[in-house]
């Protein structure tokens, strides 16, 4: 309790005991100096009289009344603490009264809700009945609320809203107000929506050829038994089969390890120039077989930060995608050059161009995704596991890169890896 908050004759009394304890403390003082020689007694006669007069102003203007503080006053103070603390928090928050109206939110609840208005009831912006029955019950009970929701317009998200009533007074009967906090769950439902279609389509991928497998061990178990011609011909079916198992678990495995590792960005110096004609000889047996010739053209030594063996699979992938895909163009052309970003910063290019069919515009922007393919039929007639442009992606995102696609029908496509060369670059994305 403040000395304003005291009653009137409680804070006379209190600055009256003052007074004497502070009078005889003075004469004490000033006796002990006249004893010891320190002061005449004139002296001290002087100094008492002065700090007892001090004294006594001091307490005359206490006795005056000092005026109360007006309700109005308070409210509006407690108004404004209000805003300073639900405008400081890291989450939506909407204060409401006892009748559901605004009394205070931050600007993340004006994002979330660009509707809501102070004084208006919550209801006009917050158009869910789920929502507004939770907050009844939370003011009937004065019990926490907790609900979800999701929102489909104009992307789908979803919240989990926790409604706590508040009571000023800790021996009320009611509460007065409460705190609607909005916490965003978006990234856990997309996270938890990715991993169900990551197993759902893995698994896909395995069940064909471990049904393929068990097919013709039944079959050599059995009728072809004997016959050595349909066996030497499954058993060369089920080691295709057998190798597409291992390439699919491969990159689910390199993947993952990608995927750890994002967040710490490679540091070790790496010449493009050589990774990019280290992998075109290690295709060129692929490239012979498709009657492909390929060009490389590397004027400088290239030089960025990165892991060079997650290099390497960056450029078999996209050279052995052109190879593979594009090669009715009987030709592909690598090319380095160096360039800027949008951001301006100087990064390495890379790009990898086929001459083949080419690829439709509504298929660019997913080809990264896991288990996309174009022609699905085609992919797996190449041994492909639906995997090479994701583990591309993600292996670009951890070395602050990006990959570039331009493709027209019949005009074959062009992939550009993007890696900068200074100290810095943009995270991972599909152009």
């Amino acid at each position: 309790m403040t000395l304003n908050d005291r009653p009137a004759g409680l804070r006379r009394s209190g600055w009256r005991g003052g007074l004497g304890l502070v009078t005889v403390a003075a004469a004490v003082v000033f006796a002990g100096l006249v004893i010891v020689s320190a002061l005449s007694v004139g002296y001290a006669i002087a100094g008492f009289v002065i700090v007892a007069a001090t004294g006594l102003f001091a307490a005359r203007g206490a006795d005056e009344t000092v005026p109360p503080v007006q309700p109005a006053a308070v409210a509006e103070r407690s108004a404004e603490s209000l805003d300073v603390v639900v405008g400081g928090l890291p989450d939506p928050v909407i204060a409401l009264d006892r009748d559901g109206r605004v009394l205070a939110l931050n600007e993340r609840a004006r994002s979330l809700a660009p509707a809501l208005r102070q004084g208006e009831p919550v209801s006009l912006a917050l158009r869910m009945p789920d929502l507004i029955e939770a907050i009844g019950r939370a003011y009937a009970s004065g019990e926490e609320q907790r609900i979800e929701y999701s929102e489909r317009v104009p992307l789908d998200r979803w919240f989990e809203t926790i409604i706590v009533p508040v009571k000023r007074q800790p021996n009320s009967g009611s509460c007065d107000l409460v705190l609607m906090t909005f916490h965003d769950l978006t990234p856990l439902r997309r996270v938890e929506e990715m991993r169900a279609d990551f197993v759902a389509n893995a698994s896909h991928e395995l069940r064909t050829p471990l049904a393929a497998l068990s097919g013709f061990i039944e079959t050599l178990q059995g009728s072809a038994r004997d016959d050595a011609k349909a066996r030497d011909r499954f058993l060369a079916i089920m080691k295709e089969q057998a190798g597409r198992m291992a390439r699919l678990i491969d990159d689910l495995l390199s993947l993952s390890r990608i995927e750890l590792n994002a967040h710490r960005r490679p540091d070790t110096p790496v010449d493009l120039a050589p990774i990019v004609r280290q992998v075109v000889d290690g295709l060129e047996m692929l490239a012979r077989d498709r009657g492909v010739t390929v060009r490389v053209e590397a004027a400088d030594p290239m030089t960025v930060l990165g892991d060079r063996d997650e290099l390497v699979r960056v450029f078999e992938n996209l050279v052995e995608n052109a190879l593979k895909y594009g090669a009715a163009g009987k030709r592909v052309d690598i090319a380095l050059t160096r360039g800027q970003s949008p951001e301006g910063e100087p990064e390495a290019q890379v790009r990898v161009r086929d001459y083949g069919p080419g690829i439709a515009p509504e298929h660019v922007p997913r080809l990264t995704e896991r288990f996309y393919r174009v022609d699905v039929s085609e992919s797996r007639a190449q041994g492909g596991t639906g995997l090479g442009l994701a583990l591309v992606k993600h292996i670009l995102n951890r070395h602050r890169g990006r990959l570039s696609i331009q493709s027209k029908l019949g005009a074959g496509a062009t992939f550009t890896v993007h890696l900068p060369t200074g100290s810095s670059g943009g995270g991972a994305k599909i152009s």
